[in-house]
């Protein structure tokens, strides 16, 4: 076939809040033959993924699995599942995806408490627990690393306010996994979920999810059926569990890419992965501020691999972009919802997450803002 046929598209460098840019061997395992997803082997590497993403959420759960779909699915997966019409949920709102919960929960029928912060803030627990105090809720649900604003925020301590009152605990970690610690066993979470194309480091498809025992009992004491068949874990849990029941066809070259990436991050180890994202974080931050350029986030609580800058007076966001695109190869974002034209999102996630890259993007702004 003429190469001019032929699917061709750019390699670019990926500082945008996700995809990621993904390592050879993650890609390398994608090409790998293609098996049947009832086939001894790739049975065998479904256990493995499972064992990997049980050690990155840092958990025992026997139910963790990669939802076959993107990190929206699993935040749908982590609502439908424990929601039933009628259901009172308070959900946390700071940024875009919080707003986004708002929305699926209602679509299953739930009383949608929204609690409210401004898109950077952080919520506090008091503040929680004072919207719990209000009346009897089912679960809360909240966003651990907000990628619309780059905040990240504190979980640790939450789950023992939100039990208090009878709720389950849900929590987006689409964006910290894997980049921060997020300790489901030892902060008593009952619902995380999570995405591959950020800080894992593999193309956008699959939702790793984990669900607390607490959590299965409440979806076996359902009084309706879940009303999402595709996402039904009750169903689900069949063909990740011992009995590998056909549920649905499972996306092969898609988890060949997790496990490589979980490979990955267990032969680097958490502990220095998290040091990795924090010290570009940190190389970046300094760039940025010698350049004169406020960051949104307080550095209390600023995400590490996810940075808001905010877009100098005078300055046109798309330009910006775009010059970095067409003259060096780079992708960062802009913001959107409350804060559309008004920052900027520079993402060093996996292996994006490289010196080299935050040197060369500095560089770049320089250049383009004269500065």
């Amino acid at each position: 076939m003429p190469d001019e046929v032929r699917l061709q598209v750019p390699e670019r460098i990926l500082l945008g809040p996700g995809p990621s840019m993904v390592h050879p061997r993650v890609r390398h395992a994608m090409s790998q033959p293609v098996l049947g997803h009832l086939d001894p082997r790739f049975l065998e590497i479904m256990s493995e993924i499972q064992e990997h993403l049980r050690y990155v959420f840092q958990t025992q759960n026997k139910m963790t699995i990669p939802v076959s779909g993107t990190g929206s699915a699993a935040m749908e997966c982590a609502l439908c599942n424990f929601i039933e019409p009628g259901d009172s949920v308070v959900i946390c709102v700071n940024g875009y995806f919080g707003t986004r919960m708002c929305d699926m929960a209602a679509r299953y029928g739930a009383t949608v408490r929204r609690l409210d912060k401004a898109w950077g803030d952080i919520f506090s627990f008091e503040e929680i627990e004072a919207e719990l105090q209000k009346g009897p809720t089912k679960l809360v649900a909240i966003v651990h690393a907000e990628t619309s604003t780059g905040a990240l925020q504190p979980i640790e301590g939450l789950a023992d306010i939100v039990h208090r009152y009878g709720a389950l605990l849900v929590v987006d970690c689409v964006t910290s996994l894997g980049g921060v610690p997020v300790k489901v066993d030892e902060w008593d979470i009952d619902v995380a979920y999570s995405g591959t194309q950020k800080c894992l480091g593999a193309p956008p498809g699959l939702g790793p999810i984990t669900v607390s025992e607490r959590a299965i009992e409440v979806l076996r004491n359902r009084k309706t059926p879940v009303a999402n068949w595709y996402l039904d874990l009750s169903s689900i849990e069949k063909y990740w569990g011992n009995t590998r029941t056909y549920h649905h066809t499972a996306p092969i070259s898609m988890n060949y890419a997790l496990y490589e990436a979980l490979q990955m991050v267990r032969e680097e180890g958490l502990e220095a992965r998290f040091a990795r994202h924090r010290r570009h974080a940190e190389m970046l931050w300094n760039g940025l501020e010698e350049m004169d350029l406020a960051l949104h986030v307080p550095l209390s609580h600023r995400l590490p691999m996810l940075t808001t800058v905010r877009i100098p007076e005078g300055v046109t966001d798309m330009e910006v972009r775009s010059r970095l695109i067409k003259e060096y190869n780079i992708e960062i974002a802009g913001g959107f919802g409350e804060l559309a034209g008004k920052i900027w999102r520079i993402g060093l996630m996996g292996y994006s997450s490289r010196a080299e890259n935050v040197t060369l993007l500095l560089n770049a702004l320089k250049e383009i803002l004269g500065r």
